[in-house]
């Protein structure tokens, strides 16, 4: 049942459906590694999606995430998970640089896709899989999994109400600490925070503030050999700015806010996992969205949800993160990247 109104706190309550009232997907994972898990767990906990394969460069990788999640069928090549008959979507979660290749295939094979984020490694790849599933009339979008939360639709209601006033700043940041053997230490694995924390904050800028006029970027290099810091000051049309910030040196509070000429708003750290948010007058007036905290198994079975019931509904993207705000998102990371000279490999396998 979907909720309408207001909250006993005066703010707007989620219009998010139970993840279980959805129409279940059967749903093909490419890619068994961590994020893979955690989605596994969390639809498999939270609602009715079905995973009924994965598949895998090794098939003994696939078979061993088969068994541990009771998944029916393992596949030892993406060919042959994209080619399976009972599959309707495609989850897409290999490491970064393989994104648009694996994307692409699932879209040439006539499945559904939803990608992990990033979409791709830069806007061009962006770009290049929603015209190809447009073209082959298939749905896709990017598994930015926070902006599906029961939260940030409370957010969206907040904003569109013009609750906040005129949005002034933007303020969000995402470090955190890495084990040296992780592979965002690898540069051939396209490493370094951006794509894996950076692009959590930039979404979150994008999504509220648009494309900016004006960017300048800092980074830090890392003795590995990939970006360790990178920071940037954002001015958009209006003169509303934004800062943000990403890293592997350490875990910060990942703490996101939103000022505007009537009110704050300030989304309790992680800023983008399930939790609450506060607004603040000048008066000294609070409004609190309570929401328990959790992680990825508390939030993920949301955008399957949601990708669900767009599919059913015949639409070919989701309203939570259309393509266009992906490949928004992309284009300013890509500046980002020129103005540092960070360069992923991998990057010529789309059009320019």
């Amino acid at each position: 049942m979907v909720s309408s109104g207001l909250s006993v706190t005066g703010l707007p309550v989620p219009r998010v459906p139970d993840s279980r009232d959805a129409p279940a997907l059967r749903w093909g994972i490419m890619g068994p590694g961590w994020i893979a898990e955690r989605f596994t767990e969390s639809v498999q906990a939270y609602s009715t999606q079905v995973i009924a394969a994965v598949g895998s460069r090794s098939l003994d990788r696939s078979k061993a995430f088969a068994d541990a999640f009771g998944v029916p069928a393992a596949y030892g090549s993406y060919e042959e998970l994209t080619a399976a008959p009972d599959i309707d979507i495609v989850y897409v979660c290999t490491p970064h640089n393989f994104h648009h290749a694996a994307a692409v295939l699932a879209i040439d094979a006539g499945k559904h896709v939803l990608i992990e984020k990033p979409i791709g490694l830069n806007a061009a790849q962006a770009r290049d899989i929603a015209a190809r599933a447009k073209a082959a009339g298939v749905f896709a979008a990017e598994a930015m999994w926070s902006f599906f939360l029961p939260k940030f639709d409370v957010i969206r209601q907040v904003l569109d109400a013009g609750t906040l006033g005129t949005v002034a700043t933007v303020l969000a940041e995402y470090g955190e600490h890495f084990e040296r053997d992780h592979r965002i230490f690898d540069p051939a694995l396209a490493g370094g925070p951006l794509l894996d924390l950076g692009t959590y904050p930039l979404a979150l800028i994008t999504e509220v503030l648009g494309e900016p006029e004006r960017l300048s970027a800092f980074g830090q290099h890392h003795e590995s050999g990939v970006n360790a810091q990178l920071s940037a000051i954002m001015e958009f049309p209006g003169g509303s700015q934004a800062v943000m910030n990403t890293h592997l040196h350490n875990f910060t509070p990942t703490a996101a806010t939103i000022v505007g000429s009537e009110a704050t708003l300030t989304i309790d750290g992680p800023f983008n996992m399930p939790g609450g948010f506060e607004i603040r007058f000048p008066d000294g007036t609070r409004l609190r969205h309570n929401e328990a905290a959790g992680g990825h198994l508390e939030g993920l079975h949301y955008e399957a949800a949601a990708v669900a019931r767009a599919i059913a509904a015949g639409e070919t993207e989701t309203q939570q993160r259309p393509l266009a705000s992906s490949i928004r998102t992309m284009d300013v990371a890509d500046e980002m990247r020129r103005q540092v000279g960070i360069e992923f490999p991998g990057e010529g396998n789309a059009p320019a």
